[in-house]
């Protein structure tokens, strides 16, 4: 079965002290940097993510979405909230599989509730992007320490074939 999560955007930068005191400096380099970091988490969550920012007060803003590292980005148009985005696609993505929502809107959490998805707090989804990275960065140190062992482990005619492929001396 399908999974999909969608975030409000700005309800997790908001949620994140890093990324809220970036958001001071700059919203497009905090907005950046949520996507990258959803990124990471979706390689190893298997979940379609779809991040929503809200524009609804930008005069005459069309909106849009773009695909930026394998995250559906959507910026609202003007006069539509991230939440009324939220709830329409939620209602439309529960036929397709299970779809989980993250924001701290209390209001938010039930609507989407009652749209048949289940519901995330910002500060749940900081902790589990937080958790997926430590668990990740110590999955690649223990392969690293294989990888070193495999290396020394090898016979030394193979060492000596690989270090001639390596410097290019076929």
């Amino acid at each position: 079965m399908r999974e999909y999560l969608i975030i409000d955007g700005y309800n997790i930068i908001n949620a994140w002290p890093e990324l809220n005191n970036l958001k001071n400096v700059s919203f497009e380099h905090a907005r950046i940097k949520l996507v990258e970091l959803l990124a990471n988490y979706q390689g190893s969550s298997d979940k379609q993510i779809i991040v929503v920012f809200d524009a609804h007060q930008v005069k005459e803003g069309q909106g849009g979405k773009e695909d930026y590292l394998n995250i559906q980005v959507v910026y609202t148009k003007e006069n539509e909230t991230a939440d009324m985005y939220i709830e329409k696609i939620a209602g439309l993505l529960v036929k397709k599989g299970k779809v989980y929502v993250a924001t701290s809107d209390g209001l938010e959490q039930s609507v989407i509730l009652q749209r048949g998805a289940l519901r995330i707090t910002a500060k749940e989804l900081v902790e589990e992007i937080k958790k997926d990275f430590i668990k990740n960065r110590e999955y690649l140190k223990n392969m690293e320490c294989k990888l070193g062992n495999l290396h020394q482990n090898l016979p030394k005619d193979i060492k000596e074939v690989l270090e001639r492929w390596r410097r290019g001396e076929t």
